[in-house]
């Protein structure tokens, strides 16, 4: 069995290779050992991957080798967000650095002329959201007769939104039908389908099944009362080890309601949500990014495509309703070897749905009972009988066995204290 734990290895370039060591890329990820040798082979590819495990090194290292810098627009990568299209781009650009390869991204909600001077020039590698792009087509401004590269990004995400009649429109604008790789992070029928109708003979590489956690990642599950939740968060942000937090907000409301709390109670932070503008976005993004506030409150739009290193923890503020949402969630932290912490607020009225979170990811989050915030007043057991508890001082605490949430109903039927 050939031994791929080195880029050289790989069969990447000696210049490609002093990159990634520029970057502090010491050795190649598992979904880059499996999927770049067979890419540089012309081979199609159809990876099940999460986010935070190198997918993007693992498609545009091998297209960039092979990309003939000057001859045009070569690799098109079709991304669901505005966000994550960003986080590709700038990541090409770096892996692209020494070279005369070029890149560029096209996406809604800002102005068509820096796009339109980019299809213009004719840069080598563009990503694109779905929608824009078929817009720019439909204006004769985008021409994809010459692409030899296919990407599909986050493909099961594309999807959810709704994008499948964009992207089988783009691939009808193609010219010679290009080598294809697709990534997701789970495989659903629709994406199975989808993988199967436009790669030929494609290579299956599977890093991180679905529904299974990154390493790293301790996940954490907090009894709240629904009124409490503000002060509970407060409370955590006290704590040392809370540095860089991205909190998840079910709705833009809430996230606006919490931010402003934040900020009453003098911690750093922003908020981002598909209400804001896209420069309003961004800055919020580099804020966090460069440490100038503390506190990220997002809704879903941040949970794939947000790529930022030294995030300590991912609060959800709401509990998932999918559980490929709680993945994609928590992904933001643990990234690239680095441990992190996901903590999840549950109150009473969503013991269904995190019930159901726990059968469906297979594992049971270990859960804190804390007495000022519990919504069933932090009883526990001092003999554990089964889902591991602890009660609420920190990492450190002693622990406990709390009721399980069949005992938590019950309880609650006789003293609604939620």
């Amino acid at each position: 069995m050939t031994d791929y734990s080195t880029f050289a290895a790989l069969g990447l370039s000696a210049p490609r290779i002093a990159v990634l060591e520029a970057m502090g890329w010491s050795q190649p990820t598992p979904v880059q050992q499996q999927a770049i040798p067979h890419v540089l082979d012309g081979k199609d590819i159809v990876g099940i991957a999460q986010t935070g495990t190198g997918k993007t090194g693992a498609f545009m290292l091998p297209a960039l080798e092979l990309i003939r810098a000057g001859e045009g627009l070569q690799v098109l990568v079709l991304c669901p967000t505005r966000e994550l299209a960003q986080q590709v781009m700038e990541e090409t650009e770096n892996l692209a650095r020494g070279t005369a390869v070029r890149a560029s991204a096209i996406y809604g909600g800002v102005a068509y002329g820096p796009q339109l001077e980019s299809l213009d020039r004719g840069d080598e590698v563009l990503v694109a959201t779905p929608g824009r792009l078929i817009d720019l087509m439909n204006r004769g401004k985008a021409k994809l007769k010459k692409v030899d590269f296919l990407i599909l990004d986050e493909a099961d995400k594309m999807l959810d939104m709704g994008f499948r009649p964009q992207i089988e429109a783009v691939v009808r604008g193609l010219g010679e039908r290009p080598q294809t790789l697709l990534f997701s992070a789970t495989m659903p029928h629709g994406v199975h389908d989808l993988a199967l109708r436009m790669t030929r003979e494609p290579i299956w590489v599977e890093v991180t099944p679905s529904g299974t956690k990154a390493e790293g990642i301790e996940e954490l599950a907090y009894s709240v009362r629904p009124d409490r939740k503000p002060d509970l968060l407060i409370h955590l942000l006290e704590q040392p080890g809370w540095e860089q937090v991205l909190v998840f907000s079910r709705t833009k409301v809430g996230a606006d309601a919490l931010k402003a709390r934040l900020d009453q109670a003098g911690i750093s932070c922003d908020v981002i949500h598909s209400d804001r503008q896209m420069k309003h976005r961004t800055r919020a993004i580099d804020g966090f990014s460069g440490g100038q506030v503390r506190v990220l409150v997002a809704t879903d739009i941040a949970q794939r495509g947000l790529d930022i290193e030294g995030i300590s923890h991912v609060v959800n503020y709401d509990v998932p309703l999918d559980p490929e949402d709680y993945t994609h969630r928590i992904g933001r932290t643990g990234r690239a070897g680095a441990d992190g912490q996901a903590v999840t607020f549950v109150t009473a009225a969503d013991l269904g749905a995190y019930k159901t979170l726990e059968y469906r990811l297979g594992r049971s989050l270990d859960r804190i009972h804390h007495p000022d915030f519990d919504f069933a007043g932090g009883v526990v057991r001092e003999k554990p009988t089964g889902t591991k508890s602890r009660s609420a001082g920190g990492s450190g605490s002693k622990a406990g066995e709390t009721l399980t949430p069949e005992e938590l109903e019950a309880l609650l039927s006789f003293e609604d204290d939620s």
